[in-house]
């Protein structure tokens, strides 16, 4: 029952949209070689009973040696925490400099914050961190990539 649960979930959290490098295409990097992207697993996925309107929505984030995200927005309902679960992350969100985060260290996202900064810290071990989104439950896309 357990696992036919998560795969709903991951269904469910599948046809919301995260940032193209999320689902498996490749970042040019300034001297156009590629980038391995990272890639998004869906956890969770479940409204607040005693929050009315909001969803819990739980995603593991892999970064690969030297991966990184396109600097984006989460919708302006969208609270995030992120916890680095494993290897070193660097991110920075909206006038914060760029602050290397650690296995258990974690930084928070204010609705419609600005994630300019978010890769690997290393180019040589992947890194994994946990990003949890409360929300208006009928958000349909979780992650705007910045207009070229």
């Amino acid at each position: 029952m357990k696992h036919a649960i998560l795969s709903a979930c991951a269904t469910i959290v599948t046809a919301i949209s995260f940032p193209a490098g999320a689902h498996g295409s490749q970042h040019h990097t300034n001297a156009g070689a590629l980038k391995p992207p990272e890639r998004v697993t869906p956890l969770f996925k479940r409204e607040l009973p005693n929050v009315p309107g909001k969803t819990l929505i739980a995603a593991e984030v892999l970064f690969p040696p030297g991966a990184a995200s396109p600097a984006h927005t989460h919708p302006k309902s969208a609270f995030i925490y992120a916890q680095v679960l494993s290897g070193e992350i660097v991110s920075a969100v909206g006038d914060e400099k760029p602050r290397l985060y650690r296995a258990g260290e974690g930084w928070y996202e204010a609705p419609g914050a600005h994630h300019k900064v978010a890769r690997n810290a290393s180019k040589e071990r992947p890194a994994k961190l946990l990003a949890i989104f409360v929300t208006d439950s009928g958000e349909q896309q979780l992650v705007f990539p910045d207009a070229k």
